[in-house]
Order: structure tokens, then C-alpha cells, then sequence
């Protein structure tokens, strides 16, 4: 049997995939009536919460993170209700995808969406050393790019073994961007050969059962706004672009296509990668752009004003738009985990979102809360 009849058959059989599932009663009030709200029968697939959890920590992003407290962090989302969770082979080469399968086996599939990311195919590398990169630890695996139909099966393949799951619910194609250190100029070149591969074999996998959805997890605008001329996209992970700090451009630019077509955004890196929340450290590569500490200091001085914990704010902000149909904050702890998972419970007045706007530290365009 070959790779495609082997997902095709197991994947189908096991999971009996439907284009739309019901929402599990998790007593989340915010998440029920946001998902609610943006649902109708137009709309392509999207996760079943809008919380959801982010895989980066999981890879040992930034530091090194034990499994007992990764694991801890899993339980605690699950147990707040988080459904949504996204994950990819490039998170420590390999181990946030190990560390999410260990511990969703023990799951109903059914009972939540997981994403992950093709791009990078992994080989195993006792002594690779990343020497420009976020993880750290061992990592045991090299990469190398891969965008074609053939790289996209295997590395779907590749993934539900190391996952231990039977399918999975939405692939992004991933890093396909200019931010990319690998590419930088180059990314359009990549991009060719995704549209010519990766794409349209997604779009296939999509036809046959295998996925509910696929699109670009990517760091920029361009490339997602370029898909969406080029290709038949579902859901895109657009990562640090959509925060407090930083969101007109993706609400000017991207926003409107993807609602016009029924696309929806996850916002990856809705707290600038710990910078909302407190952490000296600015999305991934470290750099502060100009402006942005005086900026937090601004938010942080009303967000005291109203009695407001800022990171909530950040993650509700994120979560606003109607195209929005998942917010992906990391943790590596229980407690980070239920923080952020009890942020999208919160109540947070609506005076503070009108002093936001009246002090132009938001746009006047930009959802909001209730």
C-alpha cells in the first residue's frame, strides 16, 4: 500500500472526518459566544475554541522546558477548556510535535483540532548544533526545505508518527516568508514551488478527507496575501502580526481579503512572545523596534487606571475580530497555562478600550470586546 492510499484509508476509517464537528460544552462563556458569533455556513473550517495553545515552548523555545511542566501545561489548558492546538516538526526539530502526541493520545480525537506545519523535512543528526535559532537542548534531527506534492505527503506522514495520532485537522505551510533567515530574498522562489506543489496538494488532501484545512503559517503579510491571489486557502496562522503593539498593517491589508473569501486568521504570538506580558524580549529575534517600550509603558498605565491585567487585554484584543478564529499563546507551565486560558474569561470594561483608541494606542478601526 502505498503513503497516499495508507492516509487515506487509516485516516478516514479511524476518524471519520466531517467538514464541521459540534463544539464541546467546555463552559467557556467568551469562547462560546465569540464562536459563536462567527459562525455561519459560509465559512470554511475553524478550530473548535478560540483559545487555543501554542506549540513553541513545548520545543524548548527559548530555554529549556522539563516534560513534567510541559505536560502540566497541556492538563491545565485541557482542563480550561482549551480545544485548539497547534504544533509543528520545525518546534525543537521534532519534540513539541512528540511532547503534544503523548499527551493527546489519551484524548477523544474528535474532541479537538490540531494543527501543524509542513516545509521542513527532519533527518536524523546526533550532532546537529542550530546555530542561528530559538531551540535549545539537544536536538538530534537536521532539516531541509521541502515545498513540493511529494514533501507535503511525507512530511504529513513523518508528523502523525511522531504525533501518534490518527489524523490531523488543519496543515500550515510554514516559514514560506521573507523574515526567514534560511531564504530572506530568495522566499519567492520557495513560494513557486509551493504553489506548484505544496498547494494544490493540499487542496487535494483537503478533497479526499485527509485535512479539514490548510494555509501559510508565516511571520509577514506578503506571502499569505500573495496565497490568497494564487491558491485555494482555508485558515492562515498569521504570528506577530496582529497585538496591541502591532496590528493596522494586518487590518488594513490582510483582514478584508480573508473575510471576503471566508478565510479565517490564527494569531500566532499575540503577546509579541512574552513582551505583553512582561518578558524583556520582543517577538523572535530579540530586536525592539522603535517605539514599542514606550508604547508598553503607555498600555501598562491605563491597564493600572482601570484595574486591567494587561496580558488578558492583549489575548482578548487578539481574539476580537470577526475573522479570527483562534488566539495561540504559549506556556511551559501550569501556571502560564491557566492564565492564559482564564484571560479569555476575564471582563474587561469597555472604558478601557475607548481610552485605548481616544490615546490612537489602537486603531479606531480595530475590534474590541463586547
Amino acid at each position: 500500500m502505498d503513503r497516499r492510499k495508507f492516509l487515506s484509508q487509516s485516516t478516514i476509517a479511524s476518524a471519520g472526518i466531517l467538514a464541521s464537528v459540534a463544539m464541546p460544552a467546555i463552559g467557556s462563556t467568551f469562547n462560546q459566544l465569540i464562536m459563536a458569533e462567527k459562525t455561519n455556513k459560509e465559512q470554511r473550517y475553524r478550530p473548535l475554541t478560540l483559545s487555543g495553545f501554542g506549540g513553541v515552548a513545548a520545543g524548548n523555545g527559548f530555554h529549556e522546558n522539563p516534560d513534567k511542566d510541559v505536560y502540566e501545561a497541556l492538563e491545565a489548558a485541557w482542563q480550561a477548556g482549551v480545544r485548539f492546538y497547534d504544533t509543528s516538526p520545525w518546534y525543537g526539530l521534532g519534540l513539541s510535535e512528540r511532547r503534544f502526541g503523548h499527551f493527546l493520545r489519551n484524548q477523544k480525537r474528535e474532541d479537538y483540532t490540531l494543527s501543524t506545519k509542513v516545509g521542513r523535512m527532519l533527518t536524523a543528526d546526533k550532532d546537529f548544533v542550530l546555530k542561528q535559532g530559538i531551540w535549545k537542548g539537544k536536538l538530534n534531527f537536521n532539516y531541509k526545505y521541502d515545498y513540493t506534492a511529494a514533501g507535503v505527503r511525507r512530511s504529513v506522514e513523518d508528523s502523525l508518527q511522531r504525533l501518534g495520532l490518527p489524523y490531523l485537522d488543519i496543515v500550515f505551510i510554514h516559514d514560506l516568508s521573507p523574515d526567514n533567515g534560511d531564504m530572506k530574498e530568495k522566499w519567492v522562489e520557495y513560494f513557486d514551488v509551493a504553489l506548484k506543489g505544496a498547494m494544490p496538494e493540499l487542496t487535494k488532501m483537503r478533497e479526499e478527507g485527509l485535512i479539514k484545512g490548510w494555509g501559510l503559517g508565516v511571520n509577514t503579510l506578503e506571502p499569505a496575501i500573495k496565497t490568497i491571489e494564487k491558491a485555494d486557502p482555508d485558515i492562515f496562522l498569521s504570528a506577530t502580526q496582529y497585538s496591541l503593539i502591532k496590528h493596522e498593517d494586518a487590518l488594513e491589508k490582510l483582514f478584508p481579503l480573508c473575510d471576503a473569501r471566508g478565510i479565517s486568521v490564527v494569531v500566532g504570538a499575540p503577546l509579541n512572545a512574552g513582551f505583553l506580558a512582561g518578558v524583556n524580549r520582543y517577538d523572535y529575534s530579540g530586536d525592539f523596534p522603535a517605539g514599542s517600550r514606550e508604547k508598553l509603558e503607555k498600555l501598562k498605565n491605563i491597564a493600572s487606571r482601570h484595574n486591567v491585567d494587561l496580558r488578558t487585554a492583549a489575548l482578548q484584543f487578539a481574539a476580537a475580530p470577526k475573522v479570527v478564529s483562534g488566539v495561540i499563546p504559549g506556556a511551559w507551565n501550569a501556571v502560564q497555562s491557566k492564565a492564559n486560558a482564564n484571560s479569555f474569561e476575564a471582563s474587561i470594561p469597555k472604558q478601557f478600550w475607548d481610552e485605548l483608541k481616544r490615546e490612537n494606542l489602537i486603531a479606531s478601526s480595530a475590534e474590541t470586546p463586547g
